[in-house]
């Protein structure tokens, strides 16, 4: 879902100066950064060069951009399994992703819990109807049955 914008200027661009500049912005996936690079007119070949070089200085890193797009996804209210899905669409890694799972210490059930709780109240409902439409809602955030059911039932250990 990255969107590419063609370069139509006609001008020459100093791309490394570019990439520096998207990644002052924010942190980038390799694969997001080469998809970026190549939309504003630089060959793809030579775009994958220019990544390597700024991962070997370390100014781009798919651990940071990892770690960092985790939290962000967390603060938003996203389960594992959308943010592992977000990730594989950047290009990452699956060990890095689930290193960064892993390693945000997330209690996942607690955020659904949280999430739920935002969008529709403390109260757990009783009727079928309603627990169904909260399940549904958590499982398009991107949380697991077993996190969902223990969100529902307020139990939290193990999650």
């Amino acid at each position: 879902k990255l969107a590419i914008r063609p370069d139509n200027s006609g001008e020459k661009k100093d791309y490394r100066q570019v990439a520096l500049g998207l990644l002052a912005r924010r942190e980038h996936a390799a694969r997001e950064l080469i998809i970026k690079l190549v939309g504003r007119g630089m060959p793809e070949s030579e775009a994958e060069g220019l990544v390597n070089e700024l991962a070997r200085r370390g100014l781009q890193s798919e651990t940071r951009f990892v770690e960092e797009f985790v939290r962000s996804r967390i603060r938003r209210g996203a389960g594992p399994v959308k943010i592992c899905v977000e990730l594989r669409e950047r290009g990452v890694e699956s060990a890095l992703i689930k290193a960064g799972l892993t390693g945000s210490g997330t209690n996942w059930a607690a955020n659904a819990a949280e999430a739920r709780e935002r969008k529709f109240g403390a109260t757990v409902p009783g009727e079928f109807a309603n627990r169904a439409r909260q399940a549904r809602f958590l499982q398009n955030r991107g949380f697991t049955a077993e996190q969902i059911r223990k969100a529902m039932n307020f139990d939290f250990e193990d999650a």
